[in-house]
């Protein structure tokens, strides 16, 4: 019996390993999240929901993330609207709020103000928030959105890679990066340090707030190397254990199949 089962796995490994190929192979986009929920969280590497609140119609198309500090989640919770979200992420108490540019918490610390985001006006959308820790190197899948997505940095940097061809880094300090809907992306931690942020996807409500896109394959086996890569990065392995000569392959394929730009960009320094 034993055998039987064990036999039965291996069949329905090779079946869903055979589906997934084909699935990459046809570009195809499959509804999920590359975050996990708060609630399975053992490690801070990674990227984590932290909550995903509807904040209602919007009747104008653009509208504005307000970010404000407090000093208890009490007092926060006090000043929230009913377009704000009380989360705690990277040792602080944040009132988050979707609002018009002008609006202003009662008693917060600004911290930063983000926008405009795009959307549908006369849509109703909801705000899902998550915190992102990545080690220099880790990748997020190619993924899009069903509103746009924005993040306030923390530290690290960080490279983006979007559809329409654009590619741009960004640091503490620098102007908010926000990708509007419909654009599929692809993130990189770069440089030394972590890369930290709080991220916002302000998505349809009627729509799951991301879909993962699989890259289609051109046919070319030695797409498996950066496969293998982003697979081992996005289950939250610790770089510092995996074999470093069998990456140091890895790294040397994805330098010489890489745009010129897109190296500079996404390999953290000039080549």
């Amino acid at each position: 019996m034993i055998r039987h089962v064990g036999l039965d796995g291996t069949l329905i490994s090779c079946f869903l390993l055979l589906l997934c190929t084909q699935l990459a192979a046809q570009g195809v986009a499959v509804p999920g999240d590359p975050c996990k929920p708060l609630s399975a969280r053992t490690q801070d590497i990674g990227c984590w929901i932290l909550a995903d609140n509807p904040v209602g119609q919007i009747a104008k198309p653009r509208i504005f993330w307000h970010l404000d500090a407090y000093p208890t989640r009490v007092a926060a919770q006090a000043d929230k609207g009913p377009r704000g979200t009380v989360v705690e992420s990277f040792g602080k108490v944040w009132l988050m709020t979707i609002e018009d540019e002008k609006w202003r918490s009662l008693h917060g610390n600004r911290i930063a103000e983000i926008g405009p985001l795009p959307v549908v006006a006369g849509e109703k959308y909801s705000a899902q928030f998550m915190e992102a820790d990545f080690t220099p190197g880790m990748t997020a899948p190619s993924h899009l959105h069903s509103g746009p997505e924005a993040w306030y940095a923390v530290g690290g940097e960080t490279c983006l890679e979007t559809s329409d061809g654009r590619m741009r880094t960004s640091r503490v300090g620098d102007p908010p990066v926000v990708v509007p809907m419909g654009l599929s992306m692809h993130l990189t931690a770069i440089g030394s340090e972590r890369r930290r942020s709080i991220v916002i996807i302000l998505h349809q409500s009627s729509q799951p707030p991301t879909t993962i896109k699989r890259a289609r394959s051109s046919g070319n086996s030695k797409a498996c190397p950066a496969l293998l890569r982003q697979g081992s990065r996005e289950a939250g392995g610790n770089p510092n254990n995996r074999n470093r000569n069998q990456q140091g392959k890895i790294d040397a394929w994805l330098k010489n199949h890489r745009p010129p730009t897109q190296r500079r960009c996404c390999g953290g320094k000039d080549e």
